[in-house]
């Protein structure tokens, strides 16, 4: 089975967030498969889509974290469809069902992709009960994000963002008694509109590198607060990467670029799309 690693919401190799693709051709493998497949790449997200024709959706699109299937996920979206986009040129634009309902991505031909969203609600409300000593500073503020899942949480500036060494069994242990995904935190920065890291350790992702959901509420909670709906956000981890984010209303757009930084083939394929998968790079077999 073809596997690609994809950096996305980066033009450059070894930037952004790196995701696993995995494109069937017509049904999903065994689900325990796909977990296992997950915990061995030990991104952030694998994703694994295959084709339909529903006349809603073009691809349905599941994403995995090394411990939990998820229900969002904007960077594996991103690799996805530039996956897709580097395989079959055309269409342009692919719809993805989902657990979060239609997804849709817009390629372009300078290397672009826009992914439509739906805007998390934003709620402030208190902030959990440890959540400054988890972090090793002061919320102003704190937000629930609605079906999203995760906090948001707003800091004093930049540099608490950028300096921020939480501990993430504490965090973890806020995320469980909470029943929340992860922990956004957030600040003004100098040289874009706002700058953001995201920690999930409760799921296997002590940082993630770039979050394309999380940007789904820091969009609209910065929207709000600057007046302005297009803005642009870096996430400071230790990759980095940039995403453009546009409110439509009950929308977010999401706009990155992504960089394929291998393409192989995984060895082990399930028994249930031996036969059904998508062919490998150019000049390889895949095995049976």
């Amino acid at each position: 089975m073809r596997i690609r690693i994809i950096d996305a919401f980066t033009d450059q190799p070894f930037r952004g967030n790196p995701a696993a693709v995995c494109l069937l051709e017509d049904t999903w493998p065994d689900e325990d498969w796909m977990r296992q497949v997950a915990a061995e790449m030990n991104l952030s997200e694998t994703a694994f889509a295959h084709p339909v024709d529903d006349g809603d959706a073009d691809y349905a699109l599941r994403w995995f974290t090394p411990e939990v299937e998820t229900d969002l996920c904007g960077h594996a979206t991103l690799a996805t469809a530039h996956a897709l986009h580097q395989d079959r040129g055309t269409p342009a634009t692919v719809r993805f069902t989902t657990r979060s309902g239609i997804l849709v991505a817009h390629s372009f031909d300078d290397g672009r992709i826009t992914l439509d969203f739906p805007a998390a609600t934003i709620t402030e409300a208190a902030a959990p009960h440890g959540l400054a000593e988890a972090l090793g500073t002061q919320p102003v503020a704190a937000y629930r994000t609605g079906a999203l899942g995760d906090l948001l949480v707003v800091l004093s500036d930049e540099d608490t963002v950028r300096g921020l060494r939480p501990d993430l069994a504490s965090i973890a242990r806020i995320e469980q008694e909470s029943g929340i995904r992860g922990v956004i935190v957030t600040a003004e920065s100098a040289d874009y509109d706002f700058v953001s890291r995201f920690f999930a350790p409760k799921d296997g992702i002590p940082e993630d590198p770039v979050t394309g959901s999380a940007h789904t509420a820091l969009a609209p909670y910065w929207a709000q607060r600057t007046g302005r709906t297009s803005l642009v956000g870096l996430q400071a981890s230790k990759r980095t990467g940039v995403v453009r984010t546009e409110v439509h209303g009950d929308r977010v757009h999401l706009t990155g670029h992504a960089v394929t930084v291998l393409d192989g083939l995984l060895q082990i394929a399930s028994k249930a799309v031996a036969g059904s998968v998508s062919g490998g790079p150019a000049g390889s077999h895949s095995p049976s």
